[in-house]
């Protein structure tokens, strides 16, 4: 193989891992401290990947996640980035706020407390 067919390394291919930014997990840890305190949730999880970034809830932290908080930019432009994915794989809500996809899992606080 020859120099002239050997590809340079540049970072600047796309993205290697996709996170979540500091304004995104400030909203999501505020409703995680809410649903502790109610005594709903006790632990969770954070996963970078390649293609999206994913925040786990548990009740227990041996168990399989409560719920999953995803974030895929490339759905950017069609259903939205954030979604909210439930213990069975379903998907509980979807779309381009972040606050908005929330609302699903507060209004299990709100029933909880009740």
């Amino acid at each position: 193989m020859s120099f002239d067919q050997v590809q340079p390394f540049s970072p600047s291919n796309g993205p290697q891992q996709v996170a979540f930014h500091r304004t995104e997990l400030s909203v999501i840890l505020s409703l995680y401290g809410r649903m502790v305190a109610a005594g709903e949730w006790r632990d969770y999880g954070i996963s970078t990947l390649r293609d999206l970034a994913v925040f786990s809830v548990f009740r227990r932290t041996a168990e399989h996640p409560l719920y999953r908080i995803e974030k895929r930019p490339k759905l950017r432009g069609r259903q939205g980035q954030y979604a909210v994915i439930g213990m069975d794989g379903q998907i509980l809500k979807r779309g381009h706020d972040l606050k908005t996809v929330l609302r699903v899992l507060e209004r299990k606080l709100i029933r909880s407390v009740t």
